[in-house]
């Protein structure tokens, strides 16, 4: 399924379409089904992420700050966020303390991915409820192996 750069950034194509096509997911409330929220900031990385996670056939949405990032998780209720920790205007942290919080999105899986390898960073992650923290650089099996393990999925060889 190839979707329009305007129908990738807002998500506004045809329900039975979606929910017609084996990996299109379908829509929920009328927004569409979105398996992977990425919210990232550096666009190489964005498009690496969303390159590797459509390759593994996920549907994914991506937002570039943290305020944006708590919208589409309200508004797209995807089913695993790879949340960057270095977002503008809030903090992967804050988004991360702020889905656990809602009682709504408390169980949403969410993969913590950051440049930054620091022990105090993973510890703040694992303190906040993050499921799973993987450094940058990244070996682009371990991100996919990584979302299928928390979505439940097999994992890949």
């Amino acid at each position: 399924m190839r979707l329009s750069f305007q129908e990738h950034l807002t998500g506004s194509i045809d329900c039975g379409f979606l929910a017609a096509h084996p990996q299109g997911g379908g829509c929920e409330g009328g927004n569409l089904a979105v398996d992977v929220l990425i919210a990232e900031d550096e666009p190489s990385i964005l498009e690496s992420l969303d390159f590797i996670l459509r390759r593994a056939g996920w549907s994914i949405q991506s937002v570039t700050d943290g305020e944006a990032a708590l919208s589409a998780v309200r508004r797209l209720q995807p089913r695993i966020v790879v949340l960057d920790v270095m977002l503008p205007k809030r903090s992967g942290f804050e988004v991360l303390k702020q889905i656990r919080s809602d009682s709504v999105t408390r169980e949403l899986p969410v993969l913590v991915l950051t440049a930054k390898g620091q022990a105090q960073d993973r510890r703040t992650a694992e303190e906040l409820g993050a499921d799973s923290f993987i450094t940058k650089p990244y070996a682009n099996v371990d991100v996919v192996n990584e979302v299928r393990r928390l979505l439940g999925e097999e994992l890949a060889q």
